[in-house]
């Protein structure tokens, strides 16, 4: 039995997109209904709470400098906490601090002489932030396209720059050491880490979601209603309810929205597995990310949220998130203790003292992005009369593009509605 729907439209998927898809026709005075397969909105982007501490489904921030973020997101309510402009990063068994120069010059003069990158690597660096902060984001996705590792060797930065900055740390964002990916993406990912801050809301990375769904009306998004199939008129639950609708907007993940679609080629998407710790003592004082520059290791990052928003830990203990890029074949607890060893070799034999909290495996953490990207400020998001999409399936991932293409898919519904 069910509770039927009287909306106008229908949006399958309760996470970033779909909630931004209902917002806008919200403000526009369309009704809409969001049918969520889990037991709450945000997708990927949720943060669970258990015994004071929080822990987001695997390692996210929020770019601050993300225009549609900007644009719908109240900060000021999400207090913001930053992380440093810079990171350690682990290379030849000790940690290098490697600023961003034009944030923090006297950090960035003294990085100047890490063994991390050459001089004239750090002044490339100044030539890629040149090329990524020239033009509109359109602009940008219209530059030659190759993969980041063609890119950046192309403007020249030597292998071990790649090896031990970029690989772990854009490899990390797109959870692609092999930095296959577009370099359209990178260069987008680098214009916003270069432009803004990079944060933790105090609620974590859940609150963002929340804050959109609060905008809606009560009873917007239903949850644990997984779609099994679209129709013309509507669709029907896997419960076997049907809803009807004038229109469907798919805002789903990828793989999920070629089943619905009947779509045979099936987005690849990339994985990446997350553990959680606890220690009395802040493993960082600083709110410092912690790359993997050393290429050997299941570790690629770490960081310690607490250092960045004290709200992710209750009072006298810190949490540390260690994140691997894939999902390793092992089971969960042979991977904490390959993990514990790797960090004991970094940080000493007090790691054995750490309690291990949990483990978060996420199989479809983002699509490949692999090239060719096409610009996604703009686009088409209706398939059929009557049927759209919006998320990452054919488009690019990142909460920027997650929330620009569920307020573009409303628009492509509000001018249908009036033709």
């Amino acid at each position: 039995m069910g509770m039927g729907s009287n909306a106008d439209v229908l949006i399958i998927g309760g996470g970033l997109a779909g909630l931004c898809c209902a917002l806008r026709l919200h403000q526009s005075g369309i009704s809409s209904q969001i049918l969520e397969a889990s037991d709450g909105v945000g997708g990927r982007v949720r943060t669970d709470k258990v015994e004071g501490f929080f822990f987001d489904r695997g390692f996210q921030v929020l770019l601050t400098a993300y225009p549609e973020a900007r644009r719908v997101l109240d900060y000021d309510a999400l207090g913001l906490r930053p992380f440093y402009p810079g990171a350690l990063i682990r290379h030849k068994d000790r940690f290098y601090r490697f600023a961003d120069p034009w944030r923090h010059p006297i950090d960035g003069l003294l990085g100047l002489f890490t063994p991390v990158g050459s001089f004239s690597d750090k002044l490339r660096v100044r030539k890629l932030r040149g090329r990524v902060l020239t033009g509109s984001l359109s602009d940008l996705y219209n530059h030659p396209e190759t993969t980041t590792l063609q890119a950046l060797r192309n403007i020249g930065f030597s292998e071990g720059m790649i090896d031990r900055f970029f690989r772990p740390f854009i490899g990390g964002v797109f959870f692609d050491p092999t930095l296959g990916v577009s370099s359209r993406m990178f260069e987008f990912g680098f214009r916003m880490f270069s432009m803004g801050d990079t944060a933790l809301p105090s609620g974590g990375m859940g609150a963002i979601p929340e804050q959109i769904a609060a905008r809606l009306p009560a009873g917007s998004a239903r949850t644990e209603a997984r779609v099994e199939s679209i129709q013309e008129d509507g669709v029907t639950l896997k419960s076997g309810e049907k809803i009807k609708s004038q229109a469907v907007v798919v805002a789903t993940e990828g793989p999920e929205a070629a089943r619905l679609l009947n779509d045979k080629e099936k987005p690849g998407s990339r994985s990446v597995t997350c553990l959680y710790f606890e220690t009395k003592e802040p493993l960082l004082s600083e709110p410092l990310l912690v790359l993997n520059g050393e290429g050997k290791g299941p570790i690629n990052s770490l960081c310690c949220p607490s250092s960045v928003a004290p709200s992710y830990a209750p009072k006298n203990k810190a949490l540390i998130e260690v994140t691997i890029i894939g999902n390793p074949d092992q089971e969960d607890k042979q991977l904490e203790s390959t993990v514990r060893a790797q960090l004991t070799e970094w940080f000493g034999p007090g790691v054995n003292g750490w309690g291990y909290l949990r483990t978060y495996r996420i199989f479809h953490a983002l699509p490949m992005q692999v090239p060719p990207v096409s610009d996604p400020t703009s686009g088409s998001h209706q398939i059929h009369p009557g049927l759209f999409v919006c998320g990452e399936y054919q488009n690019s991932a990142s909460i920027q593009w997650a929330m620009v293409s569920g307020r573009q898919a409303a628009e492509s519904v509000i001018d249908w509605f009036q033709k």
